[in-house]
């Protein structure tokens, strides 16, 4: 049993950067990360990277160092590898750590628990051979291994960063197949005062554009009718560019169209959530402070919005500080004074997001797949099985659970809420809050009988309390 002011869930920015904050004002903190080391998606496996791999990941990757380091500090607990499973009455946390069940208690908690890449449903996308454009990067920064012969399909500045990466470790990718449109960068336009703000931002984009351009990547954008072609694996991809068919032969295609915040914990705890029409998807409602409707729970970094990972770790910092407010660990005046600085900080990280949010938007085609599409890969159920669910009187995702067993697999919907919720939406013609999204239940990720039991007799007692 673990006794802290202060649980953390999750080792990324908004984690790291709100641990030493709070710590620095003499809360006793606890972080519970799933991984082996600090650092979250985006300074993954930062502390052993070596020159050679921190080179091809660039400058920004080696930012987080600095706040893995800052986890060095006597009131700050890091238990890796530790999995939540279960979070009660917003004070107590159960997980399992090396095949033991544990439990920690804390005045506070704060959910760091960053995004998810948001669901790319296309014919094809289960086929071997097709995976995340995230999870390539996390073989890069993991394993240094580099994906080979690779298309990159979708929208966003990340497609255009992992390009960059694979050009610099020697593996670059076969092509860029984009799915925003010149309408889109039109319409981003009335927002271009707030990138201008966010000008590093700009530059950083435009500087990834010329140096895919010099190393020759061909481009597709406005790509329309994606299609990955295959029997047992991925052989090809074939796409339109306005009425002019293509087809690239590949046998590695890595999906990306933005990503969402990761609100499985938030969820677990009702913590009410609204649809996001800029970001086109589901946030958890808080206030300035990251405080949720249950007031001993915080949301700080891209679980509370999508912001990237400065503006996260400016968000962890706010959300500490007034934890360590509430705490008596720093007077009012103190707490407004710093957390003025980390604001502006902040507005200026954020000041570029409308602008990205709508030039980049989902690809339409992922959004509305076809009939024949697999959305819930754990239950194969399909996206006309999900229309005729909505025929039957299906208005919303719970009820899809019962119609034919969607969001009950493994994933527990992690990567067919979102395309449950905008395909019954769109079919029942109401709007994405009130279709609303699965309600989720403990155990939050798979827990064994022997975990649970390998729990010590007094936390066993608890649970059952």
């Amino acid at each position: 049993m673990y006794n802290v002011d202060l649980i953390i869930i999750g080792a990324g920015p908004a984690g790291m950067s709100a641990a030493r904050r709070a710590a620095e004002l003499g809360i006793s903190v606890l972080i519970l990360d799933e991984q082996p080391v600090a650092g979250g998606q985006i300074y993954r496996n930062v502390d052993r990277a070596s020159a050679v791999r921190s080179d091809i990941l660039g400058k920004e990757y080696t930012h987080g160092l600095a706040l893995t380091k800052g986890l060095h500090h006597d009131n700050i607990t890091l238990l890796k590898g530790a999995v939540v499973w279960q979070i009660e009455e917003g004070t107590r946390v159960a997980f399992t750590q090396n095949g033991t069940g544990a439990l920690a208690v804390g005045k506070r908690i704060l959910l760091a628990t960053g995004a998810l890449e948001r669901p790319m449903p296309l014919s094809g996308w289960t086929l071997p051979g097709v995976m995340t454009a995230g999870a390539a990067q996390i073989l890069l920064k993991q394993s240094g291994i580099a994906c080979q012969g690779a298309v990159l399909v979708g929208s966003g500045p990340l497609l255009y960063l992992i390009a960059t990466q694979m050009v610099r470790a020697g593996v670059p990718p076969l092509a860029l197949i984009e799915t925003q449109t010149t309408r889109d960068l039109l319409r981003s336009m009335r927002h271009l005062g707030g990138a201008l703000r966010g000008w590093p931002y700009l530059v950083k984009g435009l500087r990834m554009l010329w140096e895919l351009r010099r190393a020759g990547i061909p481009r597709h954008v406005g790509a329309t009718g994606i299609t990955i072609e295959g029997d047992q694996a991925a052989q090809a991809i074939s796409f339109y560019i306005g009425k002019s068919a293509h087809r690239i032969e590949c046998d590695t295609v890595l999906l990306h169209h933005g990503v969402i915040p990761n609100t499985q914990a938030a969820r677990s705890i009702d913590i009410p959530h609204l649809w996001d029409a800029a970001q086109n998807c589901f946030v958890p409602e808080c206030d300035a402070w990251g405080r949720s409707a249950v007031a001993t729970v915080f949301i700080a970094g891209d679980g509370a919005g999508i912001g990237g990972a400065k503006a996260a770790a400016f968000a962890g910092e706010i959300a500490a500080l007034e934890i360590a407010h509430d705490l008596e660990g720093i007077s009012r005046p103190d707490r407004d004074a710093a957390a003025r600085k980390l604001r502006k900080h902040l507005a200026i990280e954020c000041a570029a997001r409308p602008f990205i949010d709508a030039a980049y938007p989902p690809y339409a085609g992922a959004i509305a797949p076809q009939d024949a599409t697999i959305i819930c890969r754990c239950e194969e159920v399909t996206a006309g099985d999900i229309r005729r669910f909505a025929g039957l009187g299906c208005l919303g995702p719970n009820q899809a659970k019962a119609f034919g067993r969607s969001g009950m697999g493994p994933c527990q919907g992690r990567y067919c809420g979102l395309s449950v919720s905008q395909i019954l939406a769109t079919a029942n013609n109401i709007s994405l809050d009130d279709t609303g999204y699965y309600r989720i239940r403990p155990p939050l990720k798979p827990v064994t009988m022997g975990e649970l039991a390998a729990m010590a007799a007094s936390e066993i007692n608890e649970v059952k309390e």
